[in-house]
């Protein structure tokens, strides 16, 4: 059987990456992913609620460590931390390296935003700590995946508009952008996200150009994940049918219906700025509320469009299991 060489630069058994979630993150879910023979990864707010947010760079670098710690205590297999740079007034990202380096995390997922988001210093930081990267654009195109392989990335993430989260500005669906992002690749593995939620869309990713999946929906269904049972019951309940789908900051957000939701698709068909609707959304915060806290009149139930594939309540083992196609 050939190797998969997602596997093997990440040193996994199953080409099944946890997507960062925000805030639905914490070590026990990410410790049951890397023990299943996948990739799991903290994400900017893992482990924390409402009581505990992060008041400040450093002390969002400590939680991190915090978090960190509680995972390698849960497994001795790889996982990996969100980082989210920006190429000015970075405030957030140079203390969590400092954890990262004194840590021994081996794995990042660098989350590229905006314009000139591949910073070859970092690149290069991240190299020179023997740190491996998985590059996952919001707006995912040739031209960056070009910039950020060249920049050393070891691995590509092709994010489709299918997802849940921060959705790309251009609706272009999973079966379109992975194989155009495969097709930029020289001698790099590319990763699919958005809707793969069973062994089907795995298949179909794998099928498109695609060496693992990312995935982040049907992790928040899991046993492990630490969203309440009452959201993981609404997503076994749900298709994509049901999802409201509404502009925001930075160009599009889906939600379950739920008061807020309501609001922010009302706004969006008045013709409300997409600043004045993240504003009412509350921006992560709302996600908090309305996945962490159920909470719909308050905050937000953010998912991807593949949620009627999950049928059942699953433990993480059985998730990656199936997510698992081997090259």
């Amino acid at each position: 059987m050939k190797t998969n060489p997602v596997c093997e630069i990440l040193n996994i058994q199953k080409p099944v990456i946890q997507g960062p979630l925000s805030w639905l993150t914490n070590a026990n879910l990410v410790a049951s992913v890397s023990n299943a023979g996948g990739l799991g990864v903290l994400g900017p707010s893992a482990g924390l609620n409402a009581q505990t947010a992060a008041s400040s760079p450093k002390d969002a670098a400590d939680k991190m460590r915090e978090e960190i710690r509680k995972t390698k205590a849960l497994t001795s297999k790889p996982f990996g931390v969100n980082i989210i740079p920006r190429p000015k007034d970075d405030i957030w990202t140079e203390p969590l390296l400092d954890v990262l380096k004194e840590e021994g995390v081996k794995v990042v997922v660098y989350t590229g935003y905006g314009e000139d988001v591949v910073i070859p210093s970092l690149f290069e930081w991240l190299k020179k700590e023997d740190i491996k990267i998985i590059y996952r654009d919001i707006n995912p195109s040739p031209k960056n995946t070009i910039l950020a392989e060249s920049a050393g990335a070891d691995i590509i993430v092709a994010t489709g508009f299918d997802e849940g989260g921060t959705l790309p500005a251009k609706a272009l669906g999973t079966f379109s952008i992975v194989p155009l992002i495969a097709d930029s690749l020289k001698n790099i593995p590319l990763l699919a996200a958005g809707g793969i939620t069973d062994r089907r869309s795995a298949k179909a990713a794998h099928a498109l150009g695609a060496s693992g999946v990312f995935a982040g929906s049907v992790f928040i269904s899991a046993k492990e994940s630490p969203v309440p049972l009452s959201i993981k019951e609404k997503i076994v309940a749900s298709n994509g049918l049901d999802l409201l789908l509404f502009r925001t900051m930075p160009d599009y957000y889906r939600s379950l219906p739920g008061e807020l939701a309501e609001k922010l698709l009302a706004m969006d068909k008045a013709g409300a700025s997409n600043e004045a609707i993240g504003e009412a959304m509350g921006g992560t915060l709302g996600l908090r509320i309305g996945m962490l806290e159920d909470n719909s009149k308050k905050g937000y139930i953010s998912l991807g469009t593949g949620i009627g594939s999950i049928k059942s309540i699953k433990s993480v083992a059985e998730i990656v299991d199936e997510l698992s196609i081997k090259e």
